[in-house]
């Protein structure tokens, strides 16, 4: 057996004011309840909220009082993320903070929530960590994980546990939920999604194993989760299989499969070109209803037009 132990916080957070006493008094109770925890990982945008207007750059003040926390409990520490300003952009970035207080890794969201989060940049790079005689971990957040590439290179990279911290406060959260399984089992590794509540989101933070088997999911109030993981769970089921069955990630590098959709001038992405531009819903939208066939092909009459200020713009 191979145990590390890690703990979510899905904690009551505010979208308009600085979360981060908050996070410190939560941290210290935790730790004081559970000082065998060896890892925390927080929820998307914890320390700030929603709001570009406390995007900073990198390192920053969020990121400094973070550093101290780690360096307090000598436990890493995953932030969720805060939003970063750097060369008059703003990106989603989460910062991995070792037991010393130092920055290990950061991480920009390559998928941001588009086209909600339009002002967001995407990152370009994947992001691993190794944690020294324990297993490598991955990170990734929230919307990242509706791309199953992401996941997939992590996995690839040698992602052992994938760190996903997340913000949903939308109707949404139960198809993330079989996402999260579907991950796990797809790349027999641990998945740990911390959720926050509140303006934070609306909870339900989920530990998986890497047979894809949940092993707690949390309710829609603040929690603290310390559980540990098994790395030798991992390695044992990519080696013989998701329940002695199925070897996905062999069988993923063993295949003579050329991808063809994932070059951008192939003819397999036609499609997706043809379904239009990534647009936020307007009032009254008839996406989805089909356009009249032409004219002198028995097309039934065009439906009256609507009175001015109604329907679609």
């Amino acid at each position: 057996m191979k145990p590390f132990a890690i703990a979510g916080l899905q904690l009551q957070l505010s979208a308009s004011r600085d979360n981060l006493p908050h996070l410190r008094a939560r941290l210290d109770y935790l730790m004081g309840l559970f000082p065998w925890v060896q890892m925390v990982v927080l929820s998307e945008l914890a320390a700030y909220g929603p709001s570009h207007s406390r995007a900073e750059p990198l390192p920053g003040p969020a990121e400094r009082a973070f550093q101290e926390m780690a360096a307090k409990h000598e436990l890493w520490l995953v932030n969720g993320s805060v939003f970063e300003l750097c060369d008059g952009k703003v990106y989603n970035t989460a910062s991995v903070i070792d037991p010393e207080g130092r920055v290990a890794a950061r991480y920009r969201k390559m998928f941001p929530f588009r086209p909600y989060e339009a002002d967001v940049e995407s990152g370009d790079s994947f992001c691993v960590f190794d944690v020294p005689e324990v297993g490598r971990f991955g990170v990734s957040i929230c919307y990242d994980m509706w791309f199953p590439e992401t996941s997939r290179s992590l996995a690839a990279l040698g992602a052992e546990v994938l760190v996903h911290p997340c913000m949903t406060t939308t109707i949404d959260r139960d198809v993330e939920l079989a996402m999260a399984r579907a991950t796990a089992a797809m790349n027999q590794c641990f998945v740990v999604e911390v959720n926050g509540v509140g303006d934070g989101g609306n909870g339900r933070s989920l530990f998986v194993g890497p047979a894809g088997d949940v092993l707690y999911q949390a309710g829609t109030s603040e929690e603290l989760i310390p559980l540990e993981v098994d790395f030798d769970r991992v390695r044992r089921c990519r080696e013989f299989g998701v329940r002695g069955l199925g070897q996905p990630l062999k069988s993923f590098r063993d295949s003579p499969v050329n991808f063809s959709v994932y070059d951008p001038h192939s003819p397999a992405r036609e499609y997706l070109h043809a379904l239009g531009p990534l647009a936020r819903p307007e009032r009254g939208s008839r996406a989805g209803i089909a356009p009249a066939p032409p004219a002198g092909r028995g097309a039934p009459a065009p439906p009256p037009e609507e009175p001015p200020g109604e329907g679609s713009r």
